[in-house]
């Protein structure tokens, strides 16, 4: 799965986890909004340990996760975030 790979790319840059999961949720959203064919790639969880991430709020911690995105943002419909230092 290419936009995996390219989150897990992407956070493992900017934070250096110490556990990093990312999970396509799509399959269970096939044919709701944001994946009306069931393609797969819109809907993920990503589950992350991260000293990078002591001291931040959890809104914070969306932010910077959201930052480390970038382009991939609009490309994804649903992302649900655990993430914790």
């Amino acid at each position: 799965m290419k936009m995996v790979k390219a989150i897990e790319d992407r956070l493992k840059a900017a934070f250096s986890p110490r556990e990093l999961v990312v999970i396509d949720e799509s399959a269970k959203h096939a044919g709701h909004a944001g994946n009306p064919g069931g393609d797969g790639e819109t809907h993920f969880h990503v589950q992350m340990r991260a000293d990078a991430m002591a001291g931040l709020s959890r809104v914070a911690r969306h932010r910077a996760v959201h930052t480390a995105l970038g382009d991939l943002v609009p490309q994804i419909h649903a992302l649900s975030l655990d993430l914790d230092a």
